[in-house]
């Protein structure tokens, strides 16, 4: 089992991911799809005159800032655009995707968290933020992926859980990509970005890192920068739910999947 998280981001090739998915399931290997949406999501919320916020926790972790209209325009474009383009794509391509979100079946269960703590821009002091909707997943289905890779399906998955009180939640999608292969029991997790892999002086592509011991990912944080962030905390929870093999890979070359099945980019095992 293989899952595969396609970033939100501009610059990754969609045709190319979709179309290397399509050969991989096609060659026999089971794969489950969970993207992101962050980038479409801006640009929507900017054109329904609710411009997205962004915060940043006291560690460092920057994440959007979730009220309820946020949270509807997150769905409507990840559930409803994204996630249906993309299975679209596969149908295409002979492959029978399966399209969800993690409320559906209660595929990701995630605790609410009831308030934030962040750094205030204006002020670069802590406070907190209350009313937002976005929580940390607890468990996943894995017997569900498991039934519906069984049955044929090829899963693709929107970011969205569902709270213990039946709340639609935003989470995020690298994490949730690490829930789902540590709860589908995949061998590997391939996180696709507009980067070759994690770099040691970013934007520097030649400073790829392309190895790291699974005992020293955290260390690795220190190289992170803006989003690589929650892909380094992700692979972490990842391997620590018994996933042997983590890898950042590029999804702007032909044929990416098959080059990070090939150990190009930044391989954590």
């Amino acid at each position: 089992m293989i899952v595969i998280k396609m970033g939100g981001t501009n610059g990754v090739d969609v045709d190319a991911v979709m179309r290397d998915v399509a050969a991989t399931v096609q060659a026999g290997q089971p794969v489950i799809v969970v993207h992101g949406g962050s980038g479409e999501t801006n640009v929507i919320s900017e054109q329904l005159g609710h411009p997205p916020q962004f915060v940043t926790s006291p560690s460092g972790f920057t994440s959007r800032y979730t009220d309820r209209a946020t949270l509807e325009i997150f769905a409507m474009v990840t559930a409803g655009k994204i996630n249906t383009l993309l299975v679209e794509a596969l149908q295409k391509l002979g492959v029978n995707a399966f399209g969800l979100t993690g409320l559906d079946g209660k595929l990701m269960v995630a605790k609410r968290k009831e308030a934030i703590r962040i750094i205030d821009p204006a002020t670069g002091k802590q406070r907190m933020l209350r009313d937002d909707y976005t929580g940390k997943i607890e468990t996943v289905n894995g017997a569900l992926l498991r039934w519906l890779v069984q049955g044929g399906y090829t899963p693709v998955i929107a970011p969205l859980a569902v709270s213990t009180e039946g709340e639609a939640l935003n989470v995020d999608a690298d994490r949730a990509a690490a829930m789902v292969a540590g709860g589908a029991a995949a061998e590997q997790l391939i996180i696709l970005s507009n980067v070759p892999g994690l770099l040691r002086e970013f934007p520097d592509e030649s400073t790829l890192i392309r190895h790291i011991d699974k005992d020293k990912v955290e260390a690795s944080l220190a190289f992170a920068e803006g989003r690589m962030k929650k892909k380094v905390l992700g692979a972490s929870e990842a391997l620590g739910l018994g996933v042997a093999k983590v890898v950042f890979a590029d999804g702007r070359v032909e044929n990416p999947v098959a080059n990070a099945l090939a150990g190009n980019g930044t391989v954590i095992s």
